[in-house]
C-alpha cells in the first residue's frame, strides 16, 4: 500500500517525469536502426555465415545484385555500366565487357559465357557491392541504381528486397498504428462504461509504448517486423491492465467517499492482479529468446520489456492521469453495454457434456490442420511482397529473359589447382538446375594461361585466399529442388576443397529453413513450460495448469490450422511467433476465471462455482479478447506485407479462437475435473463436511 499512496501523493510530479521523459524516447525511438534482412539473424557459427564474412573481407564484397536492361544499345549499356562503377558502394560491375578483355583472343572466349549475360533483347550485368545486404549505404546505392538506369532497368538482388521492404513499411507504419488505435478505441467505447475512458487509457498506453521504442536504441537495432509488430501488440496485450484498474477504482469510490484513497486501494488491488496476469505474457515473449534463429530474441525482449512497461505505467502514469480527470470521467460514464451474464453461463454450465463433446471432436482436425500448416510455410521474403514491387518484377524478369531463379556463390581455395576447379565446374554443371557456373577457369579454359589475364579480371574473381565462382540456378529460393541441388554442390565442393564455402541467397535460405524447424519445436516446449510453472505457482494447483494449457493450446491448434483448410501458405515466422503470443496473451483469461472458480468453490456447489465465476468473468474477456481483435484485424487487412498481415490476422483470430474456448470449454473441463481439481489444488479442501455431505455426487467427474 506505500507504493500505492506514494502514487496518489504524487500523480503530479508522475505525469510531469512521463511527459519529460517522453523527450529521450522519442528521440530514442528515431536513432534506433532497423534491419530489414532476414537472413542477418541466422547463427554466426553457420557455413553460410562464415562464407559471407570471407567474401567480404577477402574481395570487399557484401551484397550483390543482377541488373537486368532491356532493349538498350550496346553501346548504352557500356555507358550505363561506367556510370553505376561510379555509384558510391558499388565495387564491382560485371558484364561482358568485364570479360571479353582485348588482351585475350575473341576466339578463345565459350559461346555460353556471351549467352549467358545476353539474349535478343536483354543483357544482364552482376553487381557487387562493397556494403552487406541491409546497411543503410548499401540501399542507398540500390535506389541511385534505379534513378540512373531508368525504366528500362530492373534490379534483383537482397538488397533491392530489403529497399523495396524498407520503402513499404515506412510508408504503412503510420496507418498500422493509426487503425490500431481507431479500432481499439470504437471496442472500448462500446465494451467500457465511459466515453471519455478510452481516450485516457490511450494516452497511458502511448506513453508506455513511446517508453519501449525508445529504450530499443541501447540494442543498436531491431528488426522490421518487431517494430511493426511492437506498438500494436503491445496496445493490444497491456490493454486488459488499464480496464482492470478502471474497473477496481469505480468499486473502490463506493466503498471510500475519498477518491485518492479509493485509487490507493484500487492501485494496489490492479498490481497484484495485474502482476499474476502479466508474467505469464512476459513467459510467452521471453520464450521467443531461446530460437537461435536471433528475430525471436529481437521481438522476445521488446515484446517482454513492452509489457513491464505496460505494468508500470498503468499503475503509475494512468492513476494520476484518472485523478487528474476525474469529474469529466465520471460525468461522461454510462451504462456498459455488456448485459449480465447469468443467463448465458447457467445455460453453459448446463449443457456442459455438449461442449465436452464439441471439444473432444475439434481435437483431431484441429490438430491436423496444425500439423500440416507448420510443414506448408514459406520462406522465400519475396512473396511476403506485394506482385507490383520493382524487386518482384525484377526477379520475373531474371526468370523470364535469362532463365535465373537464384544464384550462388563457391569460395573454393585458391591454393586448388587450376586442372581441380575445371573439373570441379564440370561436375557442378552436370547438377539437375545448374544452368552454368562462372568462374576464371570457365570463362577462358585451359588454353589462356592466368598470367595474362587481365588485373581487372582476376581481381574479381580471385583473392589471396578464395577463387570466387557464381553459379546461376533455374531452380526457385527456398523450394526443394534448391535445397537438394546445394546439397549435390555442397558434396561436389567438400571433395576437391573441405574447406570450400558455398553461400549466397537460397544456401542462407536453407539453413533458416533447418534452423527455424529446430526452433519451433525448442520454443513451443520452453513457453508451455514456463506458463505451466507460472501457473501451477499462481493457482497452486497441479491439475489446473494441465487443463488451461490444454484449451489455449487446441485454441491455437484451431487457429494455425485454418490456414491449411483455406489453401493458405504462411511465411515461417508467424508460426512460431503466434504459439507462443496467443498462448502468453490469452491464458490471463483461463487464470481469471479459474482463480474466481476457486474462490466460489470454497463455499458453494461446483455447478453454481462456475456459473459465477463465468458469468463474472465474460465481461472482462470480451473486452480484453475483443480489444487484441479490434488491435490487430485493421492492421491484418490493410497491409500488403503478408509477414505482417498473416501475423496480425493470427493473433486476432487467436484472440477470438481463445475467448471462445475460455467461455464454453474452460466451464465444461472445471465440472468435469471438479473433484480432480479439489484433490490437488491447495486451499481447496477446506470445505465444512456437512456442505460436502449435502453436496449430490458429482457426475462425470
Amino acid at each position: 500500500m506505500r507504493l500505492s499512496k506514494a502514487v496518489v501523493k504524487y500523480r503530479v510530479p508522475i505525469l510531469i517525469i512521463a511527459l519529460i521523459l517522453l523527450v529521450p524516447s522519442v528521440l530514442g525511438m528515431v536513432n534506433t536502426r532497423i534491419n530489414y534482412d532476414m537472413l542477418d539473424y541466422l547463427p554466426a557459427d553457420m557455413d553460410t555465415v562464415i562464407g559471407q564474412n570471407e567474401l567480404k573481407e577477402e574481395f570487399g564484397k557484401g551484397a550483390f545484385s543482377f541488373i537486368v536492361i532491356e532493349d538498350m544499345p550496346v553501346k548504352d549499356v557500356a555507358s550505363l555500366r561506367d556510370k553505376i562503377e561510379k555509384i558510391d558502394h558499388v565495387d564491382t560491375v560485371l558484364w561482358w565487357s568485364s570479360i571479353a578483355d582485348s588482351s585475350i583472343p575473341i576466339e578463345l572466349l565459350p559461346d555460353r559465357i556471351y549467352d549467358a549475360f545476353n539474349t535478343d533483347n536483354a543483357t544482364m550485368m552482376a553487381v557487387f557491392f562493397d556494403s552487406a545486404t541491409s546497411e543503410d549505404v548499401t540501399m542507398d546505392a540500390i535506389r541511385e541504381i534505379r534513378a540512373v538506369c531508368g525504366k528500362q532497368c530492373f534490379v534483383s538482388g537482397m538488397s533491392a528486397l530489403v529497399t523495396d521492404l524498407k520503402d513499404l513499411c515506412e510508408a504503412e507504419e503510420p496507418i498500422y498504428v493509426g487503425l490500431a488505435v481507431i479500432f481499439a478505441t470504437a471496442a472500448m467505447m462500446l465494451f467500457l462504461d465511459g466515453w471519455l475512458i478510452p481516450f485516457v487509457f490511450l494516452a497511458n498506453i502511448g506513453i508506455a509504448i513511446l517508453f519501449n521504442l525508445g529504450t530499443n536504441w541501447f540494442f543498436g537495432e531491431i528488426s522490421y517486423i518487431t517494430k511493426a509488430l511492437a506498438a500494436v501488440l503491445q496496445l493490444a496485450v497491456t490493454m486488459d491492465y488499464s480496464i482492470f484498474l478502471w474497473h477496481s477504482y469505480n468499486e473502490q469510490r463506493s466503498v471510500y467517499a475519498d477518491n485518492k484513497e479509493a485509487m490507493a486501494v484500487a492501485i494496489h488491488a490492479t498490481f497484484t492482479s495485474v502482476l499474476g496476469s502479466s508474467i505469464t505474457t512476459v513467459a510467452g515473449f521471453i520464450a521467443l529468446c531461446f530460437m537461435s534463429f536471433t528475430m525471436g530474441r529481437d521481438l522476445g525482449i521488446v515484446m517482454a520489456k513492452g509489457v513491464i512497461f505496460g505494468v508500470i505505467s498503468c499503475v503509475t502514469v494512468l492513476p494520476s492521469l484518472i485523478l487528474l480527470l476525474d469529474k469529466p470521467l465520471q460525468k461522461t460514464r454510462h451504462k456498459s453495454l455488456i448485459p449480465d451474464m447469468h443467463g448465458l453461463a447457467g445455460g453453459v454450465t448446463k449443457a456442459f457434456p455438449v461442449f465436452l463433446v464439441i471439444f473432444a471432436l475439434l481435437i483431431p482436425p484441429a490438430y491436423f490442420g496444425y500439423s500440416r500448416t507448420n510443414s506448408e510455410v514459406y520462406y522465400d521474403m519475396a512473396e511476403c511482397l506485394p506482385k507490383d514491387m520493382e524487386f518482384v518484377i525484377a526477379n520475373t524478369k531474371l526468370k523470364d529473359d535469362f532463365d535465373i531463379s537464384s544464384t550462388h556463390m563457391v569460395l573454393v581455395s585458391a591454393d586448388t589447382p587450376a586442372s581441380s576447379v575445371r573439373s570441379m565446374i564440370r561436375e557442378m554443371e552436370k547438377v539437375d538446375g545448374v544452368k552454368y557456373v562462372l568462374g576464371l577457369e570457365s570463362i577462358v579454359g585451359p588454353l589462356v594461361p592466368e598470367e595474362i589475364l587481365p588485373d581487372s579480371l582476376t581481381e574479381i574473381l580471385k583473392g589471396d585466399k578464395w577463387e570466387l565462382l557464381l553459379i546461376n540456378s533455374e531452380y526457385h529460393v527456398a523450394s526443394d529442388a534448391v535445397n537438394d541441388q546445394i546439397d549435390a554442390l555442397n558434396g561436389i565442393l567438400k571433395k576437391y576443397d573441405q574447406g570450400g564455402l558455398l553461400i549466397g541467397e537460397a544456401p542462407c535460405m536453407k539453413d533458416m529453413i533447418e534452423t527455424t524447424d529446430h526452433d519451433f519445436q525448442v520454443v513451443n516446449a520452453v513457453s508451455i513450460i514456463a506458463i505451466f510453472v507460472i501457473i501451477a505457482l499462481v493457482e497452486k494447483s497441479i491439475t489446473l495448469p494441465f487443463i488451461l494449457i490444454a484449451v489455449i493450446e487446441v485454441a491455437i491448434f484451431i487457429n494455425l490450422g485454418i490456414p491449411h483448410y483455406l489453401g493458405q501458405s504462411l511465411p515461417f515466422i508467424a508460426p512460431i511467433c503466434i504459439s507462443t503470443i496467443q498462448l502468453g496473451a490469452t491464458v490471463d483469461y483461463a487464470i481469471l476465471m479459474t482463480t474466481r472458480y476457486k474462490a466460489e468453490r470454497l463455499t458453494h456447489d461446483k455447478c453454481e462455482s462456475v456459473t459465477t465465476a463465468l458469468a463474472t468473468s465474460i465481461p472482462s474477456i470480451l473486452v480484453s479478447g475483443l480489444g487484441l481483435f479490434a488491435a490487430t484485424f485493421g492492421v491484418a487487412v490493410y497491409s500488403q506485407i503478408d509477414i505482417i498481415s498473416s501475423m496480425c490476422m493470427l493473433m486476432a483470430r487467436g484472440a477470438v479462437i481463445s475467448m471462445l474456448s475460455v467461455i464454453f470449454i474452460l466451464p465444461a473441463l472445471l465440472m468435469l475435473c471438479d473433484g480432480v481439481i479439489r484433490r490437488t489444488t491447495l486451499g481447496m479442501k477446506e470445505k465444512r463436511k456437512s456442505e460436502a455431505e449435502s453436496e449430490p455426487v458429482p457426475q462425470h467427474s
